[in-house]
């Protein structure tokens, strides 16, 4: 498969049959990302929780792409709402698709979206485990440190996560090594960081906070095969 960061929480998966899975597409207001909307054409569209960073460009990106939606619930009713193609799941659900699977795990974050200049609860955060040409991904979303990470290798070994390290609305980079610890993932990728000033952080210092030749840190925009 490849993957691309593209900033904050933003990932892009390609399979190895070509579909195209889009987590938590924040693209037009990144700061740091320079593909843009236009040239994104996903499958999937992935979504952790309700938070403007995470939410996105997905109403756009789903229409011009005719992408489903996955998210939880009630998020997914907002979706579908907005016209969307949804797949709906809560906490421990797990969806067959072509290229795989996706199941809903928890995640301990807030998560509400202004609509309309007015402020809506839509379910919480969550985080995603997905089965993808044979290999086992782990998108934390937005998150604090907590134990429950520990189940999340419980079935099979994870082989690539992806944790939140700005710390101020998520973990930090010590609670982030820790958290790495508990998914016991054989690479890991920090996300959620540096696109604005609250979230600073220095990815080369979390790697160095955890076992030789496990972080890895893309370049934002650039592919890399895993």
């Amino acid at each position: 498969m490849k993957i691309t960061w593209l900033g904050q929480s933003s990932v892009q998966i390609i399979t190895d049959n070509q579909l195209t899975i889009l987590i938590d597409p924040f693209i037009k207001d990144n700061p740091l990302v320079k593909t843009t909307v236009a040239e994104l054409n996903p499958d999937y569209i992935l979504v952790t929780h309700a938070h403007y960073d995470h939410v996105g460009d997905t109403i756009e990106l789903a229409k011009q792409s005719d992408a489903t939606v996955i998210s939880i619930t009630d998020l997914a009713n907002y979706f579908k709402s907005e016209g969307l193609t949804v797949e709906a799941l809560n906490f421990g659900g797990q969806l067959m698709l072509p290229f795989g699977s996706v199941k809903l795990v928890p995640a301990w974050h807030t998560a509400a979206l202004a609509i309309d200049d007015d402020p809506r609860t839509l379910g919480v955060a969550a985080g995603f485990e997905l089965h993808i040409d044979g290999k086992v991904l782990y998108h934390a979303g937005d998150t604090a440190l907590f134990s429950d990470m520990k189940l999340v290798n419980h079935m099979e070994p994870v082989d690539l996560a992806f944790l939140p390290i700005g710390d101020t609305f998520t973990m930090g980079l010590e609670d982030a090594a820790i958290a790495a610890e508990f998914v016991q993932a054989k690479k890991v990728v920090p996300i959620h960081y540096n696109t604005f000033a609250k979230i600073e952080q220095d990815p080369v210092e979390f790697v160095q906070l955890l076992n030789d030749g496990v972080g890895i840190i893309p370049e934002i925009d650039v592919p890399f095969e895993f």
